[in-house]
């Protein structure tokens, strides 16, 4: 089984990947990222027998997040283990347990670059804060309320007795 990763690299028993992965390109979509270094990878494979090869390691990254409450830059240190297990199976032979945590691929090269992106995507916060006692934007005005008060109406009136509100004035 050979392994690629920006390279062809012949398996034969064991070895490790040392390499930077730019994952510009699966965050382009994301507006909640603000900027993103490239992911520094540190994986070692390993040939457990059957045709199955095991990969394991971290990857580390940095990322520029904005807070899902009030939009300020959250710098987020991103430490994410890594294993996968991949087995190398004939078309034939292609019987893909769902639940099974191995990776079943029909060629003898494995591009390791999508299953980084994808672990790093999954590792990401899914609702980043500058801090968890953040009280984030008024809804009205827009001001940080971390910062200052504002003096907007902030009470929630249910729209089908808005009208009542009205005669009380």
């Amino acid at each position: 089984m050979h392994f690629e990763f920006r390279k062809i690299v012949k398996f034969d028993g064991s070895m490790e990947f040392h390499e930077q992965v730019n994952v510009d390109r699966v965050i382009k979509d994301r507006k909640d990222i603000i900027t993103a270094e490239s992911v520094s990878v540190d994986l070692q494979a390993s040939y457990v027998g059957d045709d199955t090869v095991e990969v394991q390691g971290m990857l580390k990254g940095q990322v520029e997040m904005a807070c899902s409450r009030c939009l300020t830059e959250v710098p987020e240190h991103l430490d994410i283990p890594f294993h996968e297990f991949f087995k190398l199976v004939k078309q034939s032979e292609k019987n893909q347990d769902e639940d099974s945590d191995i990776i079943y691929v029909e060629d003898d090269m494995v591009d390791l670059i999508p299953f980084v992106e994808e672990a790093f995507l999954l590792y990401l916060p899914q609702i980043p804060l500058c801090k968890a006692t953040c009280k984030g934007l008024c809804q009205r005005c827009g001001n940080d309320l971390n910062e200052s008060t504002c003096n907007c109406d902030t009470r929630v009136v249910d729209p089908r007795l808005a009208v009542l509100k009205d005669l009380l004035k």
